[in-house]
């Protein structure tokens, strides 16, 4: 009952952020609406991690699995994606590097002020 209580939390999240889609007339998707109430309602405390912790950690787990039926799609329409392969190529090999470049700046980043953070509650707490 926990696992579909948490999967019930996730849906009416997802859903919410479909809704919003129709509502907010800017050209975002609903799952980045969703995304985003999500990410607000667990900053507020308004969801609890731990409601939602053990379906969202099986969703990472299957995740690449969603992405078989879009290899699907991109296999059955290889005759239209031909006239324009180089292009899609260099876009998505470089904005994978891109992506890469700036995840590891944010994590660097991210780290540091963790770390000032610590060294300065050591501080206080050794004073």
């Amino acid at each position: 009952m926990k696992y579909m209580r948490q999967f019930g939390i996730i849906l009416g999240v997802t859903c919410a952020g479909e809704l919003m889609k129709y509502f907010i007339p800017l050209p975002i998707p609903g799952s980045i609406y969703g995304l985003l109430l999500m990410f607000v309602l667990l900053l507020t405390k308004v969801i609890k991690v731990e409601n939602v912790k053990d379906v969202g950690e099986f969703l990472i787990e299957i995740m690449p699995l969603m992405f078989i039926p879009a290899g699907v799609g991109l296999m059955a329409s290889w005759g239209e994606l031909q006239g324009f392969l180089v292009p899609l190529l260099v876009i998505t090999v470089s904005t994978t590097f891109i992506v890469i470049f700036v995840t590891g700046k944010v994590t660097d980043f991210m780290m540091d002020r963790k770390e000032k953070t610590s060294r300065k509650n050591r501080k206080v707490r050794e004073e």
